[in-house]
């Protein structure tokens, strides 16, 4: 599947407006990112936090860099036939990782079907 990054960066950004509200309000300092490939080490990742879970946030926790997610466009592109087909992984893939910015494992993320 062929896609411009602007195209994917708005279908990442439509990802986003599928996270309610209530939820969006509750992120702090965390920031989307696209880039166009993985770590090397990983060439098959979708997306990835890097961060501090809000669970994991204690009193200590202050004057830090943003997490970060990252959704990585040539990996999805190439797993994806259609535009549909994109539309639907980069939504999963974005609330995937935003759950990760909410302390929730990949192994609950999977039981509830955002694996």
């Amino acid at each position: 599947m062929k896609m411009s990054r602007k195209r994917f960066e708005e279908l990442v950004s439509d990802g986003l407006d599928l996270v309610p509200e209530e939820l969006l309000r509750l992120m702090d300092n965390v920031v989307v990112l696209v880039e166009d490939r993985p770590p090397p080490e990983d060439p098959d990742l979708l997306g990835v936090y890097e961060g501090y879970a809000l669970t994991d946030r204690g009193s200590e926790y202050s004057g830090v860099l943003p997490d970060r997610i990252t959704i990585f466009r040539r990996p999805i592109l190439s797993i994806c036939d259609t535009e549909e087909d994109v539309v639907d992984e980069v939504a999963i893939t974005v609330v995937h990782e935003i759950a990760h910015h909410f302390g929730i494992d990949d192994k609950l993320l999977h039981e509830l079907g955002w694996g």
